[in-house]
């Protein structure tokens, strides 16, 4: 097959987002994870044929990191003559079989950033029916980069059966784009930006002093680098979706609102905690606000969190909580504080593993967000691509040293997938059943009552 040529690789430093990323990703592994099923006849050479293809379209899928020999000044790097690694494997049955993949062996081994590239792929197949899933760092992916990496793969490999055997497609070139913080809006730079960054930080810690929000706490210290993260998969059909959706809109909040409201209420009442005020992180989905901006089908880590301090009354119901998530949400948004925490990466960002306890230690004792729900809302993964019927596209975010607990969240093919991840052992398997199970209830109970 004749290949066009393709762009080259990204080559510059990691930035302090970037740079935190990979460290924790050191530390214990931070992967991103997507999964689609497919529907139709699917070869293993028509994947990697594809997978390559991919790779030709994305600088960032072709490079590996490289740090001195302190582990400081991590740059990408060319990693020529290096495939996307492919797994694929038969099985009798798909069912939860890509869960126990994602569980067991997805979530707990780190990408291999030094040989690169920083993506892996992993297929189950039974018979015409696929299990499609897709593992990268979180230094260069977030939920919205490793659903788009799926989807074009498939796109590729449809284009690539069109032309039938022997022949070549042009997979097109991707711009290999700066580093997020490189895209800020001039007014998150320079001193303009630190402005920000310091005003943000004094009103966040006058805010914790006056308001004293309990966070979720771990039910057992586990080191750093033995932390694992595990899986728990929920999901609403697209009936109980419609529900939860219009009890939104009469009750004046957004879904995201209530599964947050839902877990916060779930983790405090799993500890017992009294009434009052608990913390939740909501990372935020950022490309909109870069120059230029980054569209969805691009290759990068583009979201951060910001904190939401939830009035936790035992037994009451979810809405009133509900719309102080959407609301404090909307309006740190719309002031760019998810910008000025990119921003502030460049104070805080350790420069190696070495140098990171410090900070590690703050994250562990005084970290505000172990609780945190990633919603990327609507996903329009399409239904068909080629020959194929495609279903169950969601994603999974691995936690490493960043939080205790996550459900990630994204709607797609009519239903809402919603998956939990937590630190083994910190969190007990029980304990972390016990709050998913508490968290969908309480929405499917909230949509049936209003």
């Amino acid at each position: 097959m004749n290949r066009p040529t393709a762009a080259p690789a990204a080559t510059r430093p990691l930035s302090p987002l970037e740079r935190w990323y990979w460290v924790c990703d050191q530390v214990s592994p931070l992967n991103v994870i997507g999964h689609v099923r497919v529907a139709g006849p699917l070869t293993e050479e028509l994947l990697a044929q594809a997978l390559d293809a991919l790779q030709q379209r994305h600088p960032l899928l072709r490079v590996a990191i490289r740090a001195d020999r302190a582990g400081r000044h991590p740059r990408f790097v060319p990693a020529p003559g290096r495939p996307v690694p492919l797994r694929v494997e038969p099985v009798a049955a798909l069912g939860d079989a890509w869960e126990r993949l994602v569980d067991e062996q997805e979530l707990a081994t780190p990408v291999d950033w030094r040989g690169g590239p920083l993506a892996r792929a992993a297929v189950l197949s039974a018979g015409d029916a696929h299990d499609l899933v897709i593992t990268m760092p979180h230094c260069v992916a977030d939920g919205t980069t490793v659903l788009t990496v799926l989807q074009q793969w498939i796109e590729l490999a449809a284009e690539l059966r069109a032309a039938g055997p022997g022949a070549g497609i042009d997979p097109g070139s991707a711009r290999a784009l700066p580093a997020p913080e490189a895209l800020l809006p001039p007014s998150h730079r320079g001193f303009s930006g630190l402005r920000r960054v310091l005003a943000q930080q004094f009103a966040d810690q006058g805010a914790a002093r006056k308001l004293k929000p309990r966070r979720m706490e771990a039910g057992r210290h586990v080191p750093f680098a033995e932390r694992t993260t595990r899986l728990l998969h929920r999901e609403l059909s697209a009936d109980r979706l419609a529900d939860l959706i219009a009890a939104c809109r009469r009750e004046q909040t957004t879904v995201h609102g209530a599964l947050a409201a839902a877990m916060v209420a779930a983790v405090a009442e799993d500890a017992g905690l009294p009434a009052g005020p608990v913390m939740i992180g909501s990372p935020v989905n950022f490309r909109d606000r870069l120059v230029p901006q980054v569209t969805g089908r691009e290759i990068g880590t583009y979201v951060a969190s910001v904190p939401t301090v939830v009035d936790h009354r035992p037994g009451a119901p979810l809405w009133a909580a509900a719309r102080t998530v959407s609301r404090d949400v909307a309006r740190r948004r719309s002031r760019g504080e998810q910008l000025a925490a990119i921003a502030a990466m460049g104070l805080v960002s350790p420069k190696s593993v070495e140098k990171s306890g410090r900070f590690l230690r703050f994250m562990e004792e005084k970290g505000p967000m172990t609780l945190c729900l990633s919603n990327i809302g609507r996903h329009d993964f399409p239904a068909a691509i080629g020959p194929w019927q495609l279903s169950r596209a969601e994603f999974v975010a691995g936690l490493s040293v960043n939080a205790l607990y996550c459900g990630t969240v994204n709607t797609s093919h009519g239903r809402m997938a919603w998956n939990f991840t937590h630190v083994a052992d910190a969190v007990t398997a029980e304990r972390a059943r016990r709050i998913a199970d508490a968290s969908l209830d309480a929405v499917l109970s909230a949509a049936k009552s209003t």
